[in-house]
């Protein structure tokens, strides 16, 4: 399992696996929605970044990150925007490989942490959340525009 950036010719697979990630998590999104992330992921001038787990040759699964500031920290974060690997590869390696890459990123980058957050009943992949990080205490809101 190789954890790399997207690049172009990837575009085809990933859209595959990004349409499957919205079904997944029942969020509807068109084809025009899902070009307008490709495009952000391919522009190096962008905030948001991917990465995919290739296995021989095969794109399994993809990690969609960002920076975050962290004021109170006087630091930088990375933010797990999206993580999802194919239903036909998990248990193969290519989540915790993803998880593993992220941290690698945030690392080499000079980032304090890698944060995401997670639905309450992922249960599956909270446990593989729960071997590589530390639930926290905060609750998350959101405000609509």
């Amino acid at each position: 399992m190789i954890v790399r950036p997207v690049i172009a010719n990837d575009k085809a697979e990933w859209d595959a696996l990004y349409a499957a990630y919205a079904q997944f998590y029942e969020v509807p999104q068109t084809p025009e929605m899902r070009t307008r992330v490709w495009e952000w992921l391919i522009d190096p001038n962008h905030e948001v970044s991917g990465f995919v787990a290739d296995d021989d040759g095969t794109l399994v699964g993809f990690a969609h990150v960002r920076v975050f500031a962290r004021p109170l920290a006087a630091a930088s974060g990375l933010y797990l925007d999206d993580l999802f690997v194919s239903p036909t590869a998990r248990g193969k390696g290519a989540a915790p490989a993803l998880l593993t890459g992220a941290k690698a990123f945030a690392a080499e980058h000079g980032h304090s942490v890698v944060r995401w957050i997670t639905a309450e009943d992922n249960v599956r992949a909270r446990g593989l959340y729960d071997k590589h990080a530390n639930a926290t205490q905060w609750v998350t809101y959101d405000m609509d525009v």
